[in-house]
């Protein structure tokens, strides 16, 4: 209750102006209680972002995952205010890891991938981490 009351009052100090500090606001409800506030998680409960979010969108499927997670999929955000947040993450927490052509999340790109229900998350996620790990060997071996 604590820390709620903090992070409420923390808002109350926001600047009133754009998306970036509305998805931070919304990352410390909605994300930060298990994600943490620097974003290393809780392994092996809660994964780590830092620098993991542009390898998942490095891969096929990785983009779809990061809006099927359940606390994504799950949040009472809006499609627009899950895309902001999305965006703000990657930049935030994974900037160096994004690839190339990263083209940030779009409201109705979230709503698509929000329609479509991951049925066994955690299966989904080792695949991609098997795509990332693959993804580097190979990278590995054409340098």
């Amino acid at each position: 209750m604590k820390l709620v009351a903090l992070a409420l009052f923390g808002l109350l100090w926001l600047p009133a102006a754009g998306a970036q500090d509305a998805a931070r606001a919304d990352y410390m409800l909605h994300c930060q209680g298990c994600h943490l506030a620097d974003a290393t998680g809780r392994e092996p409960y809660v994964p780590n972002m830092v620098n993991q979010l542009g390898r998942f969108l490095a891969v096929p499927g990785g983009r779809a995952y990061l809006v099927q997670v359940p606390g994504t999929a799950h949040s009472p955000l809006s499609d627009a205010e899950v895309a902001a947040l999305l965006n703000w993450l990657v930049q935030e927490f994974s900037a160096p890891t994004l690839p190339a052509d990263f083209q940030p999340y779009t409201e109705v790109e979230v709503a698509k991938y929000r329609a479509t229900r991951a049925l066994d998350i955690m299966a989904r996620r080792r695949s991609l981490v098997v795509a990332m790990s693959n993804q580097a060997t190979r990278r590995d071996r054409s340098e």
